[in-house]
């Protein structure tokens, strides 16, 4: 998750970018909004997680995981116990789930039918991003606050391996054909390369122009890595490990999605008015497809490759009394970048949006 002491160099690098002239507002496109399913409670929140084979949600709530059940958008449970919830990871195989407590500075499992935690695993301070490996069968926990990545083994829920980064860690892919994981480092505007099998980094990719990647998501078929970065999408071809192009992007990244069955790629912006950038890659080029009007606060993702839904989290803002200036609230809750608005008390939900774009929008 972003923290506001990187504000001046996520606005600086992000500003510096060259983007091309067909940044224009493409405001209509195939996706648009469905519906809100209420969940209410703490505003606070982070990543979201589909289960698309248990068509599940995994909702970040602040100290919970909530759980929806996407066939009737229904709330089935709550994970609880927690101080402090990123991200979640799903181990259907091991009917196994994983979320970094980085309050607790570990990974907590717990049992995917009972929604129980069964276990606590040590890990470096503040873990963020947490994922799935599943060629060594694998969760990677990356740390934000000692700038490493917890590598634990899911059959026996140890860690085995911990893989210094040299740099503040956000969110990850894994490229199984090729045997790395991808993880971008924030403060350094690189990516991290690292082996699957030696827990290794084996190279750093810069991210110039564009700089300060929050989210990634990857293209396996096509070897595309999209990164969000505060304003700006941005595309590496990881074959040679080279930026092809940048977009101009919602602002208030956090986060990154992508669909295979359409090739669309995603960033959502959590700045005011709130904001989801949908694009492709046309010849190594990145081709708006639609800008769509979001909610403030909506800065994360999860994208369901089944439906082609799109899901994000946030409060409703809640609207100064007229004439009052408005004022920055000390809530936790996601915000713009610049300051963080006041939340309607009891207003979190789920905003669900959906596409009738046919899987031959594909290229």
């Amino acid at each position: 998750m972003n923290k506001s002491s990187l504000l001046a160099l996520s606005v600086f690098t992000c500003a510096a970018l060259a983007v091309h002239a067909a940044d224009a507002p493409a405001a209509s496109g195939p996706y648009h909004f469905i519906k809100e399913i209420h969940l209410g409670g703490s505003p606070s929140t982070d990543y979201l997680t589909v289960d698309a084979e248990a068509q599940r949600l995994y909702v970040s709530h602040g100290t919970t995981v909530t759980v929806v059940d996407l066939k009737n958008d229904t709330v089935v449970g709550d994970i609880t116990g927690l101080k402090g919830v990123h991200g979640i990871a799903i181990v259907a195989k091991a009917g196994l789930g994983f979320i970094s407590d980085g309050r607790s500075n570990n990974v907590a499992v717990f049992d995917l039918k009972t929604l129980k935690i069964t276990k606590t695993i040590d890990t470096g301070t503040n873990p963020d991003w947490i994922m799935y490996e599943p060629s060594q069968n694998e969760v990677y926990a990356f740390n934000g606050g000692s700038q490493s990545a917890s590598v634990i083994d899911v059959a026996t829920l140890a860690v085995t391996s911990t893989i210094p980064l040299g740099g503040k860690p956000e969110s990850a892919t894994v490229d199984v054909g090729a045997g790395r994981v991808y993880d971008n480092l924030e403060d350094k505007a690189e990516v991290a390369v690292i082996d699957i099998k030696t827990h290794k980094v084996v190279a750093t990719w810069p991210n110039a122009p564009a700089g300060g990647a929050s989210g990634q998501a990857f293209d396996a078929e096509h070897h595309r890595l999209f990164m969000g970065c505060d304003d700006t999408m941005a595309m590496i071809d990881t074959t040679t490990g080279k930026v092809l192009d940048t977009l101009k992007a919602a602002p208030g990244i956090d986060s990154a999605g992508f669909d295979p069955g359409l090739g669309y790629a995603f960033t959502p912006g959590g700045q005011a008015p709130g904001g989801l950038t949908i694009a492709k890659d046309v010849g190594g080029k990145l081709t708006l497809v639609q800008n769509l009007v979001t909610a403030t606060g909506a800065k994360t993702i999860a994208v369901d490759p089944t439906t082609h839904r799109i899901y994000a989290a946030t409060s409703k803002v809640q609207a100064p009394a007229a004439g009052a200036q408005p004022a920055a609230s000390t809530s936790t809750a996601p915000g713009a970048r610049r300051g963080r608005p006041s939340y309607v008390a009891d207003s979190f939900e789920v905003l669900v949006y959906g596409t009738d774009a046919a899987p031959e929008a594909k290229k």
